[in-house]
């Protein structure tokens, strides 16, 4: 069995956030369905401009741009900021917009942070407005996500487990449908 290519992007750029160890631990649930490149250009994507979103825009939106293309599905895990959306995700996201990398791309959101409500409402706006394909039984909220997700990329919270991993489920077949859907014009 082919597995689906994943692109997991980690909405915080800390080397030690508690996202990216949520991705990893993703990333070892899954390792028999879905491979899985974690991004790691959010730090470096330039400020959004749209006089600089043209036909040969910055070399680094480019290939954002080409990885998102390029895949099944696109997990984004992130924490929130001030009660909002990290600044370089949305950014990053906003790139995209003209683009339309995410349009009917399936999205996995999981927003874990010490609450996180307020962020991914934000978030799961601007993905339906870009005509992302996400439902309800693909996104998730972890709270206290220090309390619930290792330093060494574990998830210790026996209920967080079970709701990674049906989200997990939801999200593979999410993937499934999209692929034998028939295209929209």
């Amino acid at each position: 069995m082919t597995k689906k290519k994943i692109l997991a992007i980690c909405g915080s750029t800390r080397k030690t956030s508690s996202n990216l160890n949520l991705i990893n631990a993703i990333v070892d649930l899954t390792k028999e369905k879905f491979d899985v490149t974690i991004f790691n250009g959010l730090a470096v994507i330039p400020h959004f401009n749209p006089d600089l979103d043209n036909e040969t825009p910055p070399e680094i939106v480019d290939s954002f741009r080409k990885q998102l293309k390029e895949v099944d599905g696109i997990l984004i895990c992130t924490p929130e900021y001030a009660m909002g959306v990290p600044g370089t995700l949305k950014n990053a996201i906003d790139w995209t917009v003209s683009s339309c990398e995410f349009s009917h791309k399936p999205v996995a959101l999981i927003t874990a942070s010490s609450l996180g409500e307020n962020a991914h409402e934000s978030l799961l706006m601007t993905l339906k407005i870009i005509e992302s394909n996400i439902t309800e039984q693909t996104q998730l909220i972890i709270s206290y996500v220090k309390t619930k997700v290792s330093r060494d990329n574990k998830i210790t919270d026996n209920p967080t487990l079970e709701q990674v991993s049906s989200l997990i489920n939801s999200f593979d077949e999410l993937i499934n449908e999209t692929k034998t859907a028939p295209i929209q014009g």
